[in-house]
């Protein structure tokens, strides 16, 4: 028999497959409706990616978004709780109407880019807007649902429907909050023209497409064209750098080609259009009253906070247990769900507090999810004898890293992530043949600090340490080694940081920005630098005042898992060459490139309640 959570009263199976099945219900003691997806307890896969998504989405909380009030795990399988709501997805509207007035077609991006902005605040990138998952509610307003290949910013970008997927996204290159601009642009033209930007039935000629072709953009309206251009360019730096800063622009355009009004005029035209689909809402057989469905929602998310009744306390009240509670925002948010949601072959509706939204099965072919690599960083320590000069290498730790799928690429990586280190030794050969260390050796180690370490990244901090012929005169500098995994390429500066930030304006907000974190008994800034703040020229490599390495700065970007870092290492005994700078992502996410922005930690990872 199948198993239910008790406290609710179903009214009809929206679907059913091989994982288990969608139904319409109430929940007994408040009589909100709410889709119940319960996910038979066999496959322990389809669990654990459900239970992963519901970690990572946790925090996106947004009228714009559809939300899942709970995941409820147990002996028996899975289950999902999420509010029951009426719509039409966008996909259905533009089949049964074509083209959108602009204001329309404004007002669809405008909703879904809010929520798109909402995933980018905590890091999230969707990778697969398009119309099926921007949801029309029969008020006119839209919410963006299906998180199903979603990935934290920075993760493998190869996955999406072709048709709208950036050119990044393409080249397997990571994903970004500018991948989901590219995309909501494509289906901005898609409304106001009433065809796909780029069409084609082979797909080599439309990936092409998207990486080389210009848009066309000679059937959108005259004042849309800049949005269209700018949120369609080939390179994600000269996007907008995110939903957010997106709807800044379009709604500066909407006003100014169609006055401060445009709002009121797309709602109703939108309203019309989906009204239109009545026959496609999910919640005809249970009659709900206009406006009974935000009300409910409200209830429904008040009791899900508290645990108590309503949708939210299902795992209280069903027995099965809470172990998932209030966690998710999304079943259709993960490969599980979408995999189920095909088995049932249903519509499923999901909905937020503040109104409706109806996902549907989409039949668009999508390209799957490349496999990203998982390396394994981990601290090895040379420790060696040389003769003809004589060096002892004690403890000079470096980072090697294993897992890597190619191994051409994983000897380059770990190639640049032992530069330094062989540096040194080089450093140390050419400086005691030119003296006479009396039989007594070189010494050399490092302190080594490990900073980000994969996906994408691995960030090394190194300080050398170096004592010729037991004459304790100091260190030779130090480095920073950022080293791309998918290229195997150590990034310089100008390749981490705007072009802008490395200016001599950029420069002094960085100092602003980010001040110094002195460890215990680390010198002052201001005590070893009188005349005033790092500047440009530090970035810049020059020799170190030993000149016994090859050039290198004396400022380097320093990532990590809990921050930015700027790191001074230059050479010297006085103290003052091994200091430490360093702030929030937040702050200074403006001042990098997006291609690694996108690549840093959001923050905290929401954690399960």
């Amino acid at each position: 028999m199948d198993w239910r959570l008790t406290g609710f009263t179903e009214e009809r199976e929206l679907g059913r497959g091989a994982q288990g099945r969608v139904v319409l219900a109430r929940h007994t003691g408040s009589g909100t409706p709410v889709a119940i997806k319960y996910l038979v307890g066999g496959d322990p896969g389809a669990v654990d990616a459900l239970r992963s998504e519901a970690r990572m989405l946790g925090r996106l909380t947004s009228p714009y978004v559809a939300r899942l009030y709970q995941f409820v795990e147990g002996e028996h399988g899975a289950a999902i709780v999420m509010e029951a709501v009426n719509g039409a997805s966008l996909k259905e509207v533009l089949r049964e109407h074509g083209a959108l007035a602009p204001e329309a077609a404004l007002l669809v991006l405008k909703g879904s880019l809010l929520g798109l902005a909402a995933a980018h605040a905590v890091g999230v990138v969707h990778r697969d807007y398009k119309p099926a998952n921007v949801v029309v509610r029969g008020d006119g307003l839209s919410k963006l649902v299906d998180f199903g290949i979603a990935v934290l910013a920075g993760g493998s970008s190869m996955s999406g429907t072709p048709v709208y997927m950036a050119p990044e996204q393409w080249r397997g290159e990571p994903a970004s909050p500018a991948t989901d601009v590219y995309a909501a642009t494509c289906v901005f033209v898609e409304c106001v023209t009433g065809r796909r930007p780029f069409a084609t039935a082979e797909r080599a000629a439309l990936m092409n497409q998207h990486l080389t072709a210009q848009v066309d953009v000679r059937e959108v309206p005259q004042p849309l064209r800049r949005i269209v251009l700018e949120g369609m360019a080939k390179d994600p730096g000269q996007r907008p750098p995110g939903a957010a800063e997106f709807v800044t622009r379009l709604e500066s355009v909407a006003v100014a080609a169609y006055g401060s009004d445009w709002e009121q005029r797309g709602v109703r035209a939108l309203a019309a259009a989906a009204v239109a689909l009545v026959a496609l809402f999910p919640l005809g057989a249970l009659a709900v009253a206009p406006g009974a469905a935000g009300a409910a929602g409200a209830t429904a998310g008040t009791a899900g906070a508290a645990g108590t009744a309503g949708a939210g306390g299902a795992g209280g009240a069903g027995g099965v247990g809470t172990t998932g509670a209030a966690v998710s925002k999304g079943f259709l948010a993960t490969a599980a769900g979408k995999g189920a949601m095909a088995a049932a072959g249903a519509a499923v509706v999901a909905g937020t507090a503040g109104g409706v939204v109806y996902a549907v099965q989409d039949h668009e072919p999508q390209t799957p999810a490349a496999a990203a690599p998982a390396p394994v960083v981990t601290l090895v320590a040379d420790n060696r004898k040389l003769t003809g000069p004589a060096i002892e290498i004690q403890n000079a730790r470096y980072p090697k890293v294993t897992g890597l799928k190619d191994p051409a690429l994983e000897r380059r990586v770990n190639a640049e992530l032992r530069g330094p280190v062989d540096r040194l030794v080089a450093s140390a050969r050419r400086l005691a043949s030119q003296i006479d260390c009396k039989g007594k050796p070189v010494k050399l180690g490092t302190e080594t600090r490990l900073g980000l370490r994969g996906p994408r990244l691995v960030s090394v901090r190194y300080y050398m340490l170096s004592d010729n012929c037991q004459q304790a005169d100091g260190s030779p500098g130090g480095e920073v080694v950022n080293v791309d995994l998918r290229t195997g390429r150590r990034l310089t500066a100008a390749e981490i940081f705007q072009p802008a930030t490395l200016t001599a304006d950029g420069v002094r907000r960085l100092n602003s920005l980010v001040p110094q974190k002195p460890a215990p008994n680390e010198r002052r800034w201001q005590d070893c630098s009188p005349d005033g703040p790092f500047d440009l020229a530090d970035f810049s490599p020059r020799r170190d005042r030993g000149a016994t390495l090859a050039q290198v700065p004396s400022l380097f970007p320093f990532l990590t898992p809990t921050g930015f870092e700027i790191s001074f290492l230059a050479g010297g005994s006085d103290g003052c060459g091994n200091l430490n700078f360093g702030t929030s992502y937040a702050n200074v996410r403006g001042l990098l490139k997006p291609g690694i922005a996108a690549l840093l930690p959001s923050g905290p990872s929401p954690s399960r309640s």
